[in-house]
């Protein structure tokens, strides 16, 4: 059978078109793959990686998580402006304190304490800021404690930390995520006699004495993670 000539030129067009196509499906598919790809890593990056830019409002709602849950609503708040510099976000009405992460630096950590401590707190960062080092900034709290130049907590008074070296606050959910807690009781110059503790942990997650017999003396307790 033979073909007219007005055909031939028709199939072979048809053929041609085919087989430019088929390419540019696969390259489509492949384009589509890697942006579901970004996606999914994009994702996955704003959940865990530390140190968000986050808003008053989401500050406020990841700080507080640190607190006892029937404190939450009437806690203090302290956060970050734009600039990084420290603020108050919201007044409390109740004696919780929270501070929300520090975006500028490593990992994420949300705190919360007694207002009883507030003032050896606040006196931390007060000397932080000045450019102290650590071992400098005790010295200097031990002091003025001892002086009574700085009021201290008359009654234990505990500091809630929820941290995690790769954890983040989840906007959607409205959690904390890949952190843990960490409790620290304050109780100036406690000593192993007057309270009865080890000085070290008996095991994980048991509760220990740290500096005793000075200002900054507290019970710490970390309850083990789970893996």
């Amino acid at each position: 059978m033979k073909l007219s000539k007005n055909i031939l030129p028709i199939i072979l067009l048809t053929i041609f078109y085919i087989s430019c196509e088929k390419p540019k499906e696969n390259t489509q598919k492949v384009e589509e793959n890697e942006k579901l790809e970004q996606k999914v890593e994009k994702t996955e990056e704003n959940v865990i990686v530390p140190n968000q830019k986050l808003t008053k409002e989401h500050q406020i709602a990841s700080a507080v998580l640190a607190a006892p849950e029937e404190t939450r609503a009437g806690a203090k708040v302290y956060g970050y402006d734009d600039e990084g510099n420290f603020i108050t976000l919201r007044e409390g009405t109740n004696a919780m304190i929270c501070i929300a992460d520090n975006p500028n630096k490593k990992g994420f950590q949300v705190v919360a304490y007694h207002k009883d401590l507030d003032p050896f707190m606040a006196r931390g960062r007060a000397l932080k800021a000045e450019g102290k080092k650590t071992q400098e900034l005790r010295a200097i709290r031990e002091q003025e404690g001892k002086d009574g130049k700085l009021e201290l907590p008359k009654n234990p008074s505990t500091l809630h930390v929820l941290q995690g070296e790769k954890g983040g606050f989840d906007v959607e959910s409205a959690t904390n995520v890949n952190t843990h807690y960490r409790y620290v009781v304050y109780m100036p110059f406690a000593t192993q006699e007057s309270t009865g503790l080890s000085l070290k942990p008996n095991a994980p997650g048991h509760p220990w004495l740290m500096f005793p017999g000075t200002a900054g003396a507290h019970i710490m307790i970390t309850p083990p993670t789970e893996k």
